[in-house]
């Protein structure tokens, strides 16, 4: 099927615009009560290239970073491209959020998009067909990824989008998580391996807190990471639940719900913080930690996982 360049869906208070490119969340709109629509997150100026950041775009095979560009699966080790030093991040060079999705289906509330990735693409085995299927839900959106494969195989798959509910910068915003421990990270923020409980910790946001002081602190206690965030939360709970809750300085209010393990938050250093990066998804370089949530896909399986973003105004 043919790709448009952009597909909207639309009702009475809320928009999301997608590109086959990437099967990226392009805008995300919302009708204030003044009846004008403000987009909450951060879109590309040119619709049809990748961009710095992967604004909007669905990214892997594997999300987030695996050390080295490499991964072990029933006694074979599996060689990947590399693109962040000797590691892979998001997929590697030319991963899924570079290229052209096909349209599979466009209907009033949803549209789906399907890839192919061969085997052996960026390294890794299987052929992979996915589809994402974004729909307009009630007081939202939400994302419903699926996969299989004809070989086992790794899979983290997720969407990379920069919120900002307001204002210039993230600075502004109040964060908070339902979250009890993180996985901290070496230097090249490859996991240590350790899953470390947030008490007494800047990363500590489960009764709320603003970003600008929070950033602050992270930087104080010698946590950041290029002068901000840029970590894996482990989320409580199991299912479908709430991940963040994002209130910008006017009264909107975002959740974000999956039924991923972890969220990685970034707060955007690459764009000025101008947008606060939520990815739901399974820990960074879980195949190479015995101790994290299996990433394995096999035959006959499929992979399956769903985001919510609701919007709230005060």
């Amino acid at each position: 099927m043919n790709s448009p360049s952009i597909l909207r869906l639309a009702n009475e208070q809320l928009a999301i615009e997608l590109l086959p490119f990437g099967a990226t969340l392009h805008r995300f709109e919302v009708r204030r009560p003044d009846g004008a629509w403000r987009n909450l997150v951060l879109s590309r100026p040119d619709p049809a290239t990748t961009v710095v950041g992967y604004l909007g775009a669905t990214v892997g095979r594997f999300a987030n970073r695996l050390d080295g560009a490499r991964f072990v699966l029933d006694g074979t080790a599996y060689q990947l491209l590399p693109n962040e030093g000797v590691n892979q991040l998001h997929g590697g060079p030319g991963g899924i959020s570079e290229v052209v999705w096909d349209v599979a289906e466009a209907r009033q509330d949803t549209v789906i998009f399907q890839l192919v990735s061969p085997d052996g693409d960026q390294g890794y085995p299987g052929e992979l067909t996915v589809t994402a299927a974004f729909s307009l839900i009630d007081g939202g959106a939400q994302v419903c990824y699926q996969a299989a494969t004809t070989a086992p195989t790794v899979v983290n798959l997720t969407t990379h989008p920069y919120f900002i509910l307001g204002g210039d910068t993230i600075e502004s915003h109040r964060l908070t998580l339902p979250v009890s421990c993180y996985t901290p990270t070496r230097p090249d923020l490859i996991p240590t391996g350790e899953v470390r409980d947030v008490d007494g910790l800047a990363f500590d946001f489960r009764a709320g807190r603003n970003l600008g002081e929070a950033l602050a602190s992270v930087v104080e206690q010698g946590m950041d990471n290029g002068g901000g965030i840029d970590h894996n939360f482990v989320v409580d709970g199991e299912g479908l639940r709430e991940h963040v809750r994002l209130t910008g300085p006017d009264g909107v209010t975002l959740t974000v719900r999956s039924d991923a393990p972890a969220v990685q938050l970034y707060s955007g250093e690459n764009v000025g913080r101008a947008g606060l990066a939520i990815e739901p998804q399974n820990y960074p370089d879980a195949p190479n930690h015995d101790n994290f949530p299996s990433a394995v896909l096999r035959p006959g399986e499929v992979y399956c996982v769903t985001t919510q973003w609701l919007v709230s105004q005060a």
